[in-house]
């Protein structure tokens, strides 16, 4: 597996780079993790609801969101500097079974695992929507794809986020859930560079 640490980079360059190396990992290459940062950034999954996105297209690009639609699961999510994206370039005709099913079971875990092992945080998942919850807040939100075998997309984890920016949208659709960050679970701001690489190191392990 090759995990690779790519700092803030914009959103489209990050696709072309999953679409480039999904390819790859299809005809034979290592599994890749991208573990990166975003500018502020609103995309619609394949499943999404319009109605989600709260404030007008112009408004958004006014205020310096991006806004994408994508060839992933899940409805809404914003991407924003704080938050740490992973991408996940995984063959799963290898790995876990073949079973997406399993394999998101095991990154929610992971992700868990390493909330509470680096910063104390109890975290939980939630029995029907994808992703990783501190009480009723989500903290992070997954959403993937599969092509010949293999994963596309991933996860996005709020660490510094500016939890404010989620007022732009419905996040993921939940409209009686709300978002969370670690820095205000802890209420005191985080190393971002040292949060990405340990999670990397989680991420290795588990996956």
């Amino acid at each position: 597996m090759v995990i690779k640490q790519l700092g803030r980079i914009p959103y489209l360059e990050a696709l072309t780079l999953q679409e480039s190396l999904q390819l790859a990992v299809q005809e034979g290459a290592e599994d890749h993790i991208l573990i990166l940062e975003h500018p502020k950034v609103i995309t619609l999954g394949l499943n999404a609801d319009q109605d989600n996105v709260i404030v007008p297209e112009d408004a958004l690009i006014a205020r310096g969101f991006e806004i994408h639609h994508v060839k992933r699961g899940g409805d809404v999510t914003y991407h924003g500097p704080g938050q740490i994206v992973g991408y996940l370039l995984i063959n799963l005709r290898k790995n876990h079974g073949a079973s997406i099913k399993r394999f998101v079971h095991t990154l929610e875990e992971a992700l868990i695992q390493f909330l509470n092992a680096e910063y104390g945080l109890v975290a939980h998942r939630d029995p029907i929507n994808a992703g990783v919850f501190i009480g009723t807040e989500k903290i992070c939100a997954i959403g993937l794809s599969v092509s010949k075998g293999v994963t596309m997309h991933g996860f996005a984890l709020n660490i510094n986020t500016e939890l404010s920016d989620f007022d732009a949208i419905v996040p993921c659709g939940l409209k009686t859930r709300s978002v969370t960050s670690v820095s205000k679970a802890l209420n005191q701001p985080i190393d971002f560079q040292e949060a990405s690489k340990k999670l990397g190191e989680h991420l290795a392990r588990a996956l």
